[in-house]
């Protein structure tokens, strides 16, 4: 009998793969007009920016990043996306059009993230259940590796950008759900009750307080949900979502050390230019409110 037992025990294997299978094949068979739903504004959304980042000649998206970071940053930083961006027209004629693809679906992402995230890291902060439940949620959701989002998508959204952009929405969701969260936290309980003993209500003490002082840290969470766009939109090429990825994707199947290191290139000045304007923009944003 105890062998028996133990041979049982050793045996038995948890249908946790079967379970998430009857689930998917579920959502699609049942709640695919859900899914639709929420691939619509998506899809219009980056299908009008892209198409309207790709018509626009290639020297005017340079000046508006020129332009915008002596605006809003400093001339090195200008100077820095410039010389970057430069180096992306020149590398090959094809890769300004990628790039766009690109830049589109990271903006659609970090867009999208930020109105979703915002309100719930906001949530998340006035409400202590709604934490406690979100907090396990943002963990696995940033413990899961992106791969392992892909399939499930594929299965119900199916392949392309929009799917591609969505997967990347929910990789890139936590950071700045967490971090609204702890901005609003972070803020001195004697100045929330300082607020409040002058008159202001739960809606103005929040606005016209806690948001301000949180906005650092927020622009934090978003230069983290931004880095975190541009590296899974780079690995949902493998679900032909297109941009830059596939030509990395696709140089690698082929082999070609030259176009995968020019590809990954493109990536990488990509990333220096999303990464400081954004940092900076914390930074001003910092000054400002210690201002």
């Amino acid at each position: 009998m105890e062998g028996n037992i133990i041979t049982w025990f050793t045996s038995f294997d948890l249908p946790i793969g079967e379970l998430f299978e009857i689930i998917v094949d579920f959502l699609n068979t049942e709640m695919s007009w859900l899914f639709d739903i929420i691939k619509w504004p998506i899809d219009q959304f980056l299908n009008g920016l892209e198409d309207f980042l790709i018509w626009l000649p290639w020297w005017v998206v340079l000046l508006a990043i020129v332009g915008f970071a002596l605006w809003r940053t400093d001339w090195k930083i200008a100077a820095l996306s410039g010389v970057s961006m430069l180096l992306i027209r020149f590398l090959e004629p094809e890769y300004w059009e990628l790039t766009m693809t690109t830049l589109g679906m990271i903006i659609t992402a970090v867009v999208f993230s930020v109105i979703v995230g915002v309100p719930l890291g906001i949530w998340a902060a006035l409400d202590e259940r709604v934490n406690v439940i979100l907090r396990p949620i943002l963990d696995a959701m940033q413990t899961i590796h992106p791969f392992v989002y892909l399939v499930p998508t594929v299965i119900l959204l199916g392949p392309f950008k929009v799917p591609g952009t969505i997967v990347t929405i929910i990789f890139a969701l936590p950071p700045i759900v967490r971090l609204t969260n702890l901005g609003i936290r972070q803020v001195p309980e004697q100045t929330v009750e300082a607020a409040k003993a002058f008159g202001s209500s739960q809606r103005q003490t929040l606005f016209k307080v806690q948001l301000p002082l949180a906005l650092p840290t927020i622009m934090a969470g978003l230069n983290q949900t931004l880095m975190l766009s541009l590296s899974m939109v780079v690995i949902a090429a493998l679900i032909a979502a297109g941009g830059i990825g596939q030509e990395i994707l696709r140089s690698v199947g082929r082999v070609d050390v030259g176009r995968a290191v020019e590809a990954g290139l493109v990536v990488l000045l990509l990333a220096i230019v999303l990464d400081r304007l954004s940092q900076s923009l914390a930074e001003r944003t910092e000054q400002a409110v210690g201002a």
